[in-house]
Parts: C-alpha cells; structure tokens; sequence
C-alpha cells in the first residue's frame, strides 16, 4: 500500500448553483413540503450533499456504480468502497441561489488488518464554500474484500440511553431511488436488488449511510429549533430497504447526542451534534 502516499494532497474542484430545485425535491423524497425552502433561505444541514457533485460520465464507472479509481482516489485493489462516517463544521450559511465551489482533498490513506481481513481507510477534506458562508467536511471512506458468504447480522441490542425525541420512518424503494438520482449516487447496492444480494452478499437494497445521517440531523434541528455549528457520524451497521429504522436523540442547549436504530433495536448509525 505504500504506492499511494503519491495521492495524499491530491485535489479535485467544482463549482455549482444552490438551485432551490434540488433542494425542494429532497424535501419532497423524506415527505416534507417541498415548499419549506426557496430563494434566499439557508441551506437545510447536509443539503451540501446535492451540489458540486461528481459528474462522472457513463464509461468512467466501475462495475459497482462507483467512479473508477486512480484519479483523485487512490487505486486501491479492494472490491468493496463504504462511507463509513465523517465531521462537518458549519461557518456562516450557503443560501438558496448563491454560486458554491468545493475543493477536495486526499488527507489521508491508512492500511489497517481487519478481523475479516485488509483494509484501507481514506480521509477526504472537503471546503465547499460561498461568499457568505462554509462548510468543512471530514469523509472517511473504508475500503475491504468483497465478502463471498451472505451477510449475518449477530442480535446486538441497543444499550439504553434517555431519549428526548424519537421519530420512525421506513425507507422504502422510491426513497433510494430518489436519494440516489439527487445526489447522482450510481452505487448499484442502492437499487440493483441482485447486485447486492448476489454480489454484495447483503440480504435487500441498501439506505444510504449520508440518507440515514441526513434524517439524524434534521431530527435534532426540527427538535432543537438550532442550528448545527458542527456534525459528526458513525456508521456501525447497515441498514436495508422497507424496514423501519428508529431515530433517537438526546439533547440540551449546546448539543444533542443521536443514534439510528434498526428494525432488530440495534444500533445502525451514531452521531453527535454541536448548535450554534
């Protein structure tokens, strides 16, 4: 793995219009009015996630869907690509009609041996930022072997914690799709059912860990009524397609602790917040 320290430092850049569009469709996908933003609002936290995409072209993919590696991200020789968490800070605000540029960084490329093998974990720094406002962005992405067995989840329940908010929703095929086309996702584990049962060894269709961060946080901004100075979350186990994920958080007036939980009352997603 020592051949990709060449790719640390490596930058890639893009440029974009908070369209209110992209935005009101999101809003539309997690069942909320998409009238709720338009011209001159700021930006809903995460909503970042809409804009400067990867434009990737057809024949640039890999056959998971994924760009292909050895540009910006290094070549790393395992099948397998998760986001598997990351820290956003936010300064000031993106606003609904604003022009944005995002600047992204190789910070870091750590091999590591795993219970179930090699892996490799990426650091990406991302600055998107307008006239007016920025955000920073930490991505950690994990890299390993493609499994060749059907996943097996073991019985984990949830470790009690006080909840102050609690909220269900159930992701469901239409919910991916949607999530995946506003964010120009094409990893086939969100809407190739026999890609990821026969390939990826998972039992259905995948929720988006960036989907299930997303929903974390508008839970503690809808509760809280504050906006976020920071973001952190940690995926700790997948969550599938038309089965009910409970969110959960705790809260007071400087932060809130939150968790997703999956339909067997495990923890699926951890994540932390700061308000302004």
């Amino acid at each position: 793995m020592t051949e990709f320290g060449d790719w640390i430092g490596r930058t890639e850049q893009a440029s974009d219009h908070v369209a209110a569009a992209s935005s009101q469709a999101l809003l539309a996908t997690l069942d909320r009015d998409p009238d709720a933003v338009g011209q001159g609002d700021p930006l809903p936290p995460l909503f970042h996630w809409l804009y400067c995409r990867e434009l990737a072209r057809g024949g640039e993919l890999d056959v998971d869907g994924h760009k292909k590696r050895g540009a910006f991200l290094p070549p790393v020789p395992l099948e397998r690509r998760m986001w598997a968490g990351g820290h956003i800070e936010f300064s000031g605000d993106l606003r609904i009609g604003d022009p944005i540029g995002r600047l992204s960084t190789v910070q870091s490329i750590t091999p590591k041996e795993g219970r179930a093998g090699p892996l490799v974990f990426v650091t990406l720094e991302h600055r998107i930022t307008s006239k007016v406002g920025e955000v920073i962005e930490e991505q950690h992405l994990v890299y390993l072997e493609r499994p060749t067995e059907p996943l097996v989840l073991r019985a984990s329940p949830a470790p009690e914690m006080q909840v102050d908010w609690s909220d269900q929703i159930t992701p469901d095929v239409a919910m991916l799709f949607r999530f995946s086309a506003l964010t120009f996702n094409a990893h086939r584990i969100h809407y190739d059912r026999d890609y990821a049962r026969d390939v990826e060894c998972y039992p259905d269709l995948v929720v988006h860990g960036p989907l299930t961060a997303l929903l974390l946080a508008d839970l503690a901004v809808r509760n809280a009524d504050q906006d976020l100075a920071t973001f952190s979350f940690h995926a700790r186990r997948p969550l599938f397609v038309d089965r009910p994920v409970t969110l959960q958080g705790r809260g007071d007036s400087t932060g809130a602790a939150l968790r997703a939980l999956d339909d067997t009352g495990a923890v699926a997603m951890t994540a932390e917040a700061t308000f302004a």
